[in-house]
């Protein structure tokens, strides 16, 4: 497991399933000791002691979700850690409106902490401001909400980072005479997949560039079969691609799956954002060159301890503020409440077997 801290460089196990009432969903919950609650103090006290008991819900784009599991598995570990309560809850799918239900829910079963990868920026805003009128903190993490309706963003690297490496991996596997490439993302209002596109669209204009040329970005919703689909898509779209970029975990596991067991193997690249243990086969089989990620396990535990650290009033979200994350050490908030983990590791053949996640 690698565990970087600030950097301006570049971004499980599953648990007993039960319903939840009036979310049409599931959760999965791991409780301890009981207790705590988000304080009123509107200054930062550093010295202030966190809290113990306090009920920390974790609500990802989606359940089910390989990148997810493994996100939250680290958040579990960390409310363990705090002697706090665990709550997982999430839609099976990734839709722009699906998590507002169980924002309500959580609301109304009065947990301290809501952590949240929003699939949308704006439609979760109004629920989570009724939560932070509620006395609940919110700690956005992966995806981010407007910054207006949430305490604190736990951001895997830097947007320029992530969107700057996705253009140099393109541009490194499209080889001397460069060509087309393509990108397969999530969905078309994911914020952070919008993002990290922004900018290596930025990066794509400039002269080093010149020789690559985007000629499409697909969504394949976070979904397996549906990414599937769009790079099958893609292919026969643009028989000439050279790179598919997938800045997506679903969908870089997706696409060198269709890659590789097709025509196109040794001759289309795949390359973005992955989980070692999804893509070691492609790499062992030649199908992917590069690909990066950060540990996810990272990003879930350290927004616990940021959620924790803002319940227990040692910070506030505002820039400056300092807090201690468990095993990951020491952070400091930056501008807007954004808390980055750090830089990710690039994956080849000659290192994916030193990780498992």
């Amino acid at each position: 497991m690698f565990r970087h801290r600030l950097a301006v460089s570049i971004s499980a196990a599953s648990i007993l399933t039960l319903a939840v009432a009036g979310c049409g969903g599931t959760t999965k919950d791991s409780t301890s000791n009981s207790g705590g609650g988000a304080p009123a103090s509107a200054a930062a006290n550093p010295n202030a002691q966190l809290k113990t008991g306090l009920k920390i819900a974790y609500l990802p784009k989606q359940l089910n979700n390989p990148y997810s599991d493994v996100e939250t598995s680290g958040g579990e570990e960390a409310v363990k850690e705090l002697q706090g309560e665990y709550k997982k809850v999430g839609p099976n799918d990734a839709s722009a409106s699906s998590q507002v239900s169980y924002i309500n829910t959580l609301i109304q079963q009065q947990q301290d902490i809501i952590v949240i990868a929003a699939n949308d920026p704006n439609a979760v805003c109004p629920s989570l401001n009724q939560a932070r009128a509620a006395k609940i903190k919110v700690v956005t993490f992966d995806s981010d909400a407007s910054k207006d309706c949430r305490d604190a963003f736990i951001n895997q690297a830097t947007t320029e980072g992530i969107g700057q490496s996705l253009a140099k991996m393109a541009l490194e596997q499209a080889g001397a005479n460069g060509g087309e490439i393509a990108v397969l993302s999530a969905t078309p209002n994911a914020t952070n997949q919008n993002a990290w596109i922004a900018v290596m669209k930025e990066e794509l204009a400039k002269p080093e560039y010149s020789k690559l040329k985007l000629v499409k970005v697909a969504y394949g919703n976070d979904d397996d079969q549906k990414s599937f689909q769009e790079a099958q898509g893609l292919m026969q779209s643009y028989p000439n691609l050279k790179v598919i970029v997938a800045p997506t975990t679903v969908g870089i596991a997706a696409a060198a799956r269709y890659i590789g067991s097709s025509s196109y193997k040794g001759k289309v690249a795949v390359t973005g954002l992955g989980l070692p243990n999804q893509m070691r086969q492609y790499v062992k089989d030649g199908t992917v060159k590069k690909f990066a990620l950060w540990n996810p396990a990272d990003i879930g535990y350290l927004a616990a301890y940021a959620g924790a650290a803002l319940a227990s009033g040692q910070i506030t979200g505002a820039e400056g503020d300092k807090f201690k994350a468990g095993k990951l050490g020491d952070y400091t908030v930056g501008k807007d409440g954004e808390i980055v983990l750090g830089p990710p590791t690039e994956f080849t053949a000659d290192n994916i077997d030193k990780y498992n996640f």
